[in-house]
């Protein structure tokens, strides 16, 4: 919902930055696997128990995220970029409510399991009406620097993030808030279905 209005702050934050490391020879596939093997250190983090070192690794992941595109338009984008790009998102975002999931299965295993499958529902309209629009090469004003067609919805990257970042801040109210968002999720995908039904008739 947020993701285009934040995207031009973004850019401008990261620019110093992504010019120093492009400068310096660093890839941007590097910094994407970089990401996400800091994510899978915060998901490790969040399973051993400790909320604050998995928001450390989220925001470590999320940095690299951001730093992985913003190079990549300085060396210039390439398909395997942002295949590997929303590939590794896309298993980081199901890969992290799982450590709170380990971390204490009596309370959270349901609540994830539920937020995960909302996920899917999320991840596969996505991708889905992604894969259509390419076809018909139709492309995301919003989002003109992204590599695939980008659907937008009440529940994107930011929303998503400032929900993991409240499971580290609050892990007690780890159930409650995963069952809101599943729902928010659910009916993201709902309207996502609606437009591909409309758009693609």
């Amino acid at each position: 919902m947020f993701d285009a209005r934040l995207a031009p702050l973004q850019r401008r934050l990261l620019q110093p930055l992504a010019q120093h490391l492009h400068a310096q020879g660093v890839r941007a596939d590097t910094l994407t696997l970089a990401g996400f093997a800091l994510g899978l250190l915060a998901v490790g983090a969040a399973a051993a128990g400790l909320p604050l070192l998995a928001l450390a690794g989220l925001l470590a992941n999320r940095l690299a995220d951001g730093l992985d595109g913003a190079v990549a338009r300085l060396a210039g984008p390439t398909d395997r970029g942002a295949f590997l790009d929303i590939a590794l998102d896309f298993l980081f975002y199901a890969l992290f409510p799982l450590g709170f999931a380990l971390a204490d299965p009596a309370a959270n295993a349901l609540p994830a399991a539920v937020l995960i499958a909302s996920f899917i529902g999320t991840g596969s309209s996505f991708l889905a009406f992604s894969l259509i629009a390419d076809r018909r090469g139709l492309k995301a004003a919003d989002y003109p620097s992204k590599g695939i067609y980008y659907l937008g919805g009440l529940t994107e990257g930011a929303e998503t993030i400032a929900l993991f970042v409240a499971f580290c801040l609050f892990p007690q109210a780890f159930a409650p808030l995963a069952l809101i968002f599943a729902a928010a999720c659910t009916f993201t995908t709902a309207l996502r279905l609606l437009a591909g039904w409309r758009m693609f008739g």
